[in-house]
């Protein structure tokens, strides 16, 4: 008893507890227990590894050394060594994962940039609650349809008779208010999940619109790159032609020749007379009298531009300062490629659309430019001065060059013009750049030119002379004088017979302010011209008669133009009308508050210019009206752009020309 109360005696106790509290970490490990388990590492250590003159260890070496030569005696065991030794240790790493997890392995490694813009998640609910969310509630409707047709009936009965009314249960009720409870949380999740949808397109849509633009500046520069390469293109071309010339003279010049009856003549006149012979029938006298008409090349462009297709409709491409100004005549060949522009300052300018810069003047002209026409690398020019002149780009000393390639040209090497400031576009280039371009100058008009149109070796011209002239670009004269009054006069007397011959069968005389001839275009021997009377007459050159007149403007036509089906005509009685070719009817029209000054249309839409700072556009296909140009955006920007006077549209790229000199480019 005694020897049992000391053991259970409070200081034994306390000494429990104390060895308790000693206890590493809470694991009832002591010291002691450390000091044991050291003990017996040391000890089984010693005997692997401890000295040879110690027979246990020894024993136990030899023993485990003996089991390790016996397995390694066997073929299987050496050929997994073999094996291991030539396994490098991303073949070890892989052996130990199945081919199904490598393969997940592999898609869920996704670059850094992709990482980057994976949305924040700001949902505030679990991924069970947005599951939970997404089920449908077709019996939860029902209920509640059901519900509000009882709560429904319960009231009108109440209403009716207080005393049969029936008593509502209060677990009902609170069951009814968790439901109410759980659909209202449902709905927010519902509302989260749609937030948090929207937040991830938007994020998407702005991941690709920052992909479109870096696409549309690779397009950029593969545009760029491919001008070059036809430009480099059309200078072998060019110097191939200029060789195989050179050699066609040489061996012409080299080949015998048989002596002709005036042979001893000119010999005997060559003799006497050195100076005479080099001057005197050296050429014949057609060559004297004829033009200089020397053979052009036409170069077609093999690949068209399509960036600008990729634009907003409206969007601005490029501005340039032409002239100092009014713009008188433009015209362009295709999107980014040559525009020639002219005003009443007196100069012709031909500009590279993809750089904007001046490639240099066209002289020639003794006065203002009135119409222009650009086909290919030809371009014709009608003048106050009753001339035409034809004139070929492809001989323009001119390198295109941009920021971006051909940096190796030297500057002495270059002959177009850099600008970078665009005010400074409208600098005189160097007057060599043009100096081979002119082709011919057709002079038989005795006033000014105001419209021209050529196809092919054709070229019809309409003057202030009251007259249209037809002219062979092949030979370089006119072949053809059309006289708009004799045809009038003849019209008039055909429809009234007895009646004095008037200008048109109304009596209106035409307006001596707008030009007599305002428009005209030509398709192999059919002409329509639009005159200051307000007709359209549709002309046969090879008859030269009128075949059908076109009653319907009250006032100068100014523009015109015509397809295989529709001609579309543009008036200073401020109408654009649209015709039928086929019946000779009005298709359609619509009307401005201004007079239209410019016109022209392309498969998709018609532009003009209607004495306003916007160019006004017409949808064709759903017959949709709208505005583009610097105007659209004047009263935001507090700015107020000049009128425009003259437009030009090719498969969607828009040319502006306004009354202050500046040219715009816009898609449309």
């Amino acid at each position: 008893m005694d020897d049992s109360g000391r053991n259970d005696s409070p200081s034994r106790r306390l000494a429990a507890a104390a060895a308790e509290d000693e206890s590493l970490l809470g694991t009832g490990l002591t010291a002691r227990h450390l000091e044991a388990f050291g003990r017996k590492v040391t000890t089984t250590a010693g005997h692997l590894i401890g000295p040879v003159s110690d027979p246990t260890a020894s024993a136990h070496y030899q023993n485990a050394m003996t089991e390790i030569h016996r397995e390694l005696r066997r073929p299987n065991v050496q050929r997994k060594m073999f094996s291991l030794a030539q396994t490098t240790p991303t073949d070890l790493f892989r052996s130990k994962l199945s081919t199904s997890e490598i393969q997940s392995r592999a898609l869920s490694s996704l670059p850094d940039d992709l990482l980057a813009n994976i949305p924040e998640d700001t949902s505030s609910y679990s991924l069970f609650q947005g599951f939970q969310a997404s089920l449908p509630e077709t019996d939860n409707e029902h209920r509640k349809s059901h519900r509000r047709r009882g709560s429904r009936g319960q009231k009108l009965l109440n209403d009716a008779e207080p005393e049969l009314a029936l008593p509502s249960s209060l677990g009902g009720l609170k069951k009814e208010r968790e439901t109410l409870n759980h659909r209202l949380e449902m709905m927010g999740i519902r509302k989260n999940m749609c937030s948090a949808e929207i937040r991830e397109i938007d994020q998407k849509i702005a991941n690709l619109n920052a992909m479109r633009k870096i696409v549309l500046d690779r397009l950029a520069g593969l545009e760029m790159d491919e001008a070059q390469l036809e430009h480099e293109l059309v200078e072998l071309d060019n110097k191939l032609e200029d060789m195989e010339e050179a050699f066609e003279k040489e061996s012409s010049a080299t080949a015998p020749t048989a002596p002709t009856p005036g042979s001893t003549v000119n010999e005997s006149l060559s003799s006497e007379d050195p100076a005479m012979d080099a001057s005197f029938m050296s050429e014949s006298i057609y060559q004297k009298l004829s033009p200089k008409n020397k053979k052009h090349r036409t170069i077609k462009k093999r690949s068209m531009p399509i960036l600008h297709e990729h634009f907003e409709p409206g969007s601005m491409i490029k501005e340039i300062q032409a002239h100092n100004d009014m713009i008188t005549a433009i015209d362009f060949d295709f999107p980014f490629g040559t525009m020639v522009s002219a005003a009443l300052d007196d100069t012709v300018r031909v500009w590279d659309l993809n750089a904007g810069r001046c490639m240099g003047f066209l002289e020639g002209h003794h006065a203002s430019v009135r119409c222009i026409q650009v086909e290919d690398n030809i371009v014709a020019t009608g003048s106050m001065d009753a001339s035409i002149r034809l004139w070929d780009l492809s001989r323009a000393h001119y390198v295109p060059r941009d920021n971006h390639i051909n940096k190796e040209i030297e500057e002495e090497d270059y002959d177009g013009l850099d600008y970078s400031n665009p005010e400074d576009a409208a600098c005189s280039p160097p007057p060599s750049s043009m100096e081979d371009c002119p082709l011919m100058s057709l002079e038989a008009h005795i006033a000014e030119v105001t419209a021209l149109h050529f196809r092919g070796d054709t070229l019809v011209s309409g003057s202030a002379d009251k007259t249209l002239r037809q002219w062979d670009l092949v030979k370089g004269r006119c072949v053809q004088t059309l006289d708009v009054l004799w045809a009038a006069a003849q019209a008039s007397s055909s429809i009234a017979a007895g009646v004095t011959s008037q200008w048109r069968p109304t009596g209106r005389l035409p307006d001596a302010s707008a030009d007599f001839i305002g428009a005209l275009q030509c398709f192999d021997a059919a002409l329509a011209c639009g005159t200051a009377d307000g007709m359209v007459r549709l002309w046969d050159l090879r008859s030269g008669q009128v075949h059908r007149s076109l009653v319907g403007h009250t006032g100068p036509v100014t523009c015109l133009q015509f397809d295989d089906v529709h001609l579309v005509t543009g008036s200073l009685d401020r109408s654009i009308r649209i015709w039928d070719l086929r019946t000779g009817s009005i298709y359609d029209a619509f009307a401005y508050d201004k007079p239209i000054t410019s016109m022209m249309f392309d498969t998709r839409r018609i532009v003009s210019a209607a004495g306003e700072n916007v160019v006004k556009v017409y949808d064709k296909a759903d017959g949709h009206h709208w505005d583009c140009g610097a105007g659209v955006t004047a009263e935001e920007d507090g700015t107020s752009p000049a009128t425009v006077e003259r437009v030009r549209i090719k498969d969607g790229y828009l040319i502006e020309g306004r009354r202050d000199g500046v040219v715009a480019a816009w898609t449309c």
